[in-house]
């Protein structure tokens, strides 16, 4: 398991000490949410908070490009110290191109699927990421409750990748994830663990520890 605290959740007025918390504990990636404000209704990060957040840790960033025209943003986040980059499907007309852009900037490339997107949107340019994220909450706020349906649609994935010879593509996910569904979100086919509140609600080290514990 790959944990990826979401820092969408941290206390912005302690996110150096709060990242330091993380990693500390253990936490293997930092998971940095980017909204527009338009592809969802709020807006979050932009890349000029990158430089910071860089500066005050070593482990892999991992940016969520929740935007209308992700191609304009990539060079920007992967020259600020971005590490993944993964992108909506339902906002990518030439997904392949992309993914082949995040790659050629030296970047794990990433395929996100919201909950109702069919997964062959994901599948059928799987070949050209290293990882897909499924979305387990509409994207946009957090703090959401988790979707069941995240569930049979991991282990459909999951099956569907083994079926290409695309075993080593990671599943990633993201919404509502925490010490109380962690196990059976594992068992789906989950490797890499997007958790906000999970984490930082409460005492950071004891949340992850329990949430490793319980796997």
């Amino acid at each position: 398991m790959i944990l990826a605290p979401s820092l969408l959740a941290a206390d912005f007025g302690h996110l150096s000490s709060q990242i330091a918390e993380c990693e500390a504990a253990g936490a293997d990636i930092l998971h940095i949410d980017v909204m527009d404000g338009h592809f969802v209704p709020p807006i979050s990060f932009g890349v000029s908070l990158m430089p910071a957040i860089r500066a005050a840790t070593t482990l892999p960033l991992d940016v969520h490009l929740m935007v209308t025209n992700p191609d304009h943003h990539i060079p920007q986040f992967a020259d600020a110290g971005a590490n993944w980059i993964s992108v909506h499907a339902e906002v990518c007309p030439h997904l392949h191109r992309t993914l082949q852009s995040i790659r050629q900037r030296g970047c794990r490339a990433g395929i996100v699927l919201n909950p109702a997107t069919p997964l062959t949107y994901a599948t059928e340019a799987a070949e050209h990421a290293d990882f897909i994220l499924l979305m387990s909450v509409n994207p946009g706020y957090g703090g959401q409750a988790f979707i069941p349906s995240f569930f049979e649609r991991c282990s459909s994935l999951r099956e569907s990748l083994n079926e290409k010879g695309l075993s080593h593509i990671q599943i990633e996910v993201d919404g509502g994830v925490n010490a109380s569904n962690i196990k059976a979100v594992c068992d789906a086919g989950a490797e890499i663990i997007v958790s906000g509140s999970g984490v930082f609600k409460g005492d950071i080290a004891q949340n992850i520890l329990q949430i490793r514990a319980n796997v």
